[in-house]
C-alpha cells in the first residue's frame, strides 16, 4: 500500500459522496423491471452486477474503477473534477533503515475519455436519465447498464434470448483492452450464473441469482476484435488474465546504493518464501504500474491488480525481493500482492472479479511454494510487525478493516473449521452485519464518523463492558477508532488464545494483557478453535517479541556482512500468557544486498543463524519469539 494521495486522481478515493437516494423498496425487482425494459436477460444483468460490486451501491461514492453503483458505470472526468487536494508521503517499503522516506511525485491521470472510464456517459445518453440518478440512485444505475449491454448486443449484430446469447456484450461491458481480460470477465459472469449466488448487500437489500444451466456462445468474443496477452514470462496460474510489467531496477544516483526499485535474489533457492502479503493500492492499476516502473519511486510489488476485471499485472520475479511489507525480514520471505483501491473508502471498492482473481493467484502461490491458507501466513499488510521500536507508528494497516476475509478466505478454500474442544478463538464476525464504529475516513482529521459499512473487526477493551476503553498499545498510544489506528483491533480469521469469559464478553491474550471483546452466544463474533500456544518457559518471569528472526550477532563473525541488530519490540510476554502458534519452521537469516551490482564484499549473500524463533499472533500484527524462551503447548 502506497500512503500517499498527492495527486488529483489519487484524491478520487476520498471524494465526498453526493447524497443518494432513498434505497428502493426491492433492488431484486430493480433489475427484473430494467432487464424487461431493455430486452437484456435478469440473470446477465445480476451476473454483471455481482462481478462489479457485489449488488452494492457503493453509496453514491465511486469506486477504484471510478465507477458509480451496483453497475460500476464509469465517469472519470467527474469524478476528477470533484476529487479534493491531498499530500501523504512515502515511507520505507524496504524495511532496512537504508532507504531515506519523502514525497511522492504526481504520477499522472488516467486515460480519461477512454471508452472503460466514460460509461455513465454513454448510459445517460442512450436512457435520458440525469447523470446524477445514475450516480446515486441504484434503479437508474441498473437501468442505465441494461441500456449499454442492449447496446454492445445491437452494435455487434448479435441476438437471442438466452442469457449465453450474451457473451459479446458481457465481454465488451468489462471494458477490457485484451481478449484474455475480456474473455476472463466474461466466464466469470457466466460461471455465476451457472452456479447462483445470494446476499444482503450493504444497504439491506436482499438479492439473489438462482443458478441456471446454460451454454455461453463465447464464439462471440472474436467480433471484439480485442489484442491477445498471451505472455510466456508470468507466474500466474493460466486460469487468469495476467501480463508482465517490469518494475524498474535502475541505479538513480552517483552510488551505487542509490537504486529501485527491487533486489535480485534466487528465492527459493536461497530464502524460504513463506508468507503471501494482501495490500491494496491506494491508488489506480494504471498509476500504479507505471509508478513501480519510476526508479525514484523506492518500492514496487511483485504483482498489482485491477479492480474493475481483476487483471493481474506481475512486475517483480518471485524470485526477487519486492520492496513491499515495510519489514525488510518480511520482504526477504514474502510476495506482495497490490489490490487497486482506497481501504479507507469501504468495502464496495473491493470487487467480486478481484476477490476471485486475487485468490486463484494466491491459491497457485501457496501450491508452488507450500505456503499453509491460513492467516498467519495469508497477512494483511497490515499485519506485519515494525522491525524496530521507532518504526511502529507508521507501519500500514491495508487492506483495513472493509475487507472480506471470510469470504475471500472461503475463495481460498481455507476457512477454519471450528472445533468441539479448543483453547483458540478465531476471529469471525458476520460481514454484513457487523458495522463498528470507525472515524477518520476523510482524512480531515477532524475525527468525522465514517458511513457505516461492513467490516471484518471487532474492538479489544480493558475489560468486558461497552464502556471500557481501548487496550492501549505501547507503541502507539491508547486505542482509537481511527481508520488508521490498528493497536485495538482484532480482524476476521485471526486467532488468539482463549483468556476467560465473563457473560457476552471473551477475552483473548493480546499485547502481554487480557483484551475484551463483544462475542454474545447468540450471535457470537469468534468460534473455538485447536491448535498450539506458547508460553514463556517455566522459570522466565517475561520473554521478548520481535519483529523479525535475525540471526545472532555471532553468527557474522569471519563474515564481510555487517551485523544487523536484533531489536526487541517495547512489548514483552508474561508468565502465564498464552499466544496462538502461526510458524514453527522460522529461517533464521538476513539477505545483504545493499548495492545494485552486488560489489561490495559479501554483497548478496544470506548469512544464516543458530537462533530459533517461532512466528506468533501477538496482537493485531505477527511476531516472533525465541523458541528457547518458551514452551509449546496444545490448547
Amino acid at each position: 500500500m502506497r500512503r500517499f494521495l498527492g495527486t488529483v486522481v489519487l484524491g478520487l478515493a476520498l471524494l465526498t459522496p453526493v447524497p443518494a437516494t432513498a434505497a428502493p423498496v426491492d433492488r431484486q425487482q430493480d433489475f427484473a423491471a430494467a432487464a424487461e425494459k431493455y430486452g437484456v436477460p435478469v440473470s446477465v444483468l445480476l451476473g454483471v452486477s455481482y462481478l462489479e460490486s457485489r449488488w452494492d451501491d457503493h453509496r453514491g461514492s465511486p469506486s477504484s474503477a471510478g465507477g458509480f453503483g451496483p453497475m460500476n458505470l464509469t465517469d472519470a472526468r467527474y469524478v476528477v473534477a470533484h476529487a479534493p487536494a491531498g499530500n501523504e508521503f512515502a515511507d520505507d517499503p524496504r524495511g532496512d533503515e537504508r532507504r531515506p522516506s519523502g514525497p511522492l511525485p504526481d504520477t499522472g491521470t488516467p486515460a480519461l475519455d477512454a471508452p472503460s472510464m466514460r460509461t455513465l456517459p454513454e448510459a445517460a445518453t442512450l436512457t435520458g436519465l440525469d447523470p446524477a440518478a445514475l450516480r446515486t440512485d441504484p434503479a437508474a444505475n441498473i437501468a442505465g447498464a441494461a441500456a449499454l449491454l442492449a447496446r454492445y448486443q445491437h452494435d455487434l449484430g448479435f441476438s437471442g434470448a438466452e442469457p449465453g446469447d450474451w457473451y459479446g456484450a458481457v465481454a465488451r461491458y468489462s471494458g477490457a483492452t485484451t481478449g484474455t481480460g475480456a474473455r476472463q470477465f466474461a466466464d466469470q459472469v457466466f460461471d455465476l450464473i451457472r452456479t447462483g449466488a445470494s446476499r444482503q448487500t450493504n444497504d439491506g437489500q436482499h438479492v439473489s441469482l438462482a443458478g441456471t444451466d446454460l451454454r455461453p456462445a463465447t464464439g462471440q468474443l472474436a467480433a471484439l476484435r480485442l489484442a491477445s496477452t498471451t505472455s510466456t514470462t508470468t507466474e500466474c496460474p493460466s486460469t487468469v488474465d495476467c501480463d508482465f510489467a517490469p518494475a524498474a531496477y535502475t541505479q538513480t544516483g552517483a552510488s551505487k546504493e542509490q537504486y529501485g526499485n527491487y533486489d535480485w535474489a534466487h528465492r527459493p533457492a536461497n530464502l524460504k518464501i513463506q508468507y503471501i502479503v494482501i495490500h491494496d493500492q491506494e491508488g489506480y492499476y494504471n498509476g500504479t504500474v507505471s509508478w513501480f516502473q519510476n526508479p525514484a519511486a523506492k518500492t514496487s510489488s511483485t504483482y498489482v491488480m485491477r479492480s474493475s476485471d481483476g487483471h493481474i499485472t506481475q512486475m517483480v520475479k518471485t524470485s526477487d525481493l519486492a520492496w513491499h511489507a515495510g519489514n525488510w525480514y518480511l520482504n526477504m520471505h514474502s510476495v506482495g500482492i497490490e489490490h487497486e483501491g482506497f481501504a479507507a473508502a469501504g468495502a464496495t471498492w473491493y470487487t467480486e472479479a478481484m476477490y476471485r482473481q486475487s485468490a486463484k493467484l494466491v491459491r497457485y502461490l501457496a501450491q508452488r511454494f507450500d505456503i499453509p491458507l491460513d492467516r498467519r501466513h495469508i497477512l494483511a499488510h497490515g499485519n506485519v510487525p515494525a522491525l524496530v521500536p521507532a518504526k511502529i507508528p507508521g507501519m500500514h494497516w491495508d487492506p483495513g478493516p472493509y475487507w472480506d476475509w471470510n469470504h475471500y478466505m472461503d475463495l481460498l478454500h481455507a476457512t477454519p473449521r471450528p472445533a468441539r474442544f479448543g483453547g483458540l478463538l478465531t476471529i469471525s464476525p458476520d460481514f454484513a452485519t457487523n458495522q463498528p464504529p470507525v472515524t477518520g475516513c476523510d482524512k480531515s482529521g477532524s475525527g468525522n464518523p465514517c458511513p457505516p459499512q461492513a467490516s471484518n473487526v471487532v474492538y479489544l477493551r480493558e475489560s468486558p463492558s461497552a464502556d471500557a476503553p481501548l487496550v492501549t498499545d505501547t507503541g502507539l498510544g491508547a486505542g482509537a477508532y481511527d481508520i488508521a489506528d490498528w493497536g485495538a483491533r482484532a480482524e476476521a480469521g485471526q486467532q488468539f488464545a482463549s483468556a476467560g469469559r465473563s457473560g457476552d464478553w471473551s477475552a483473548i491474550w493480546y499485547l502481554g494483557r487480557k483484551a475484551w471483546f463483544l462475542d454474545p452466544r447468540k450471535a457470537p463474533t469468534a468460534y473455538a478453535s485447536a491448535g498450539f500456544t506458547v508460553t514463556p518457559r517455566h522459570g522466565l518471569s517475561s520473554i521478548q517479541v520481535f519483529g523479525a528472526a535475525y540471526p545472532e550477532p555471532a553468527a557474522y563473525n569471519g563474515n564481510p556482512v555487517p551485523a544487523q541488530p536484533v531489536t526487541p519490540l517495547p512489548y514483552a510476554i508474561a508468565a502465564g500468557q498464552r499466544y496462538a502458534l502461526g510458524e514453527w519452521r522460522v529461517p533464521t537469516d538476513y539477505y545483504y544486498a545493499p548495492t545494485i551490482d552486488a560489489s561490495y564484499p559479501g554483497d548478496h549473500t544470506v548469512v544464516r543463524g543458530k537462533t530459533r524463533y517461532l512466528e506468533i499472533q501477538f496482537n493485531h500484527r505477527v511476531a516472533f519469539v525465541k523458541a528457547s524462551d518458551v514452551t509449546l503447548l496444545p490448547y
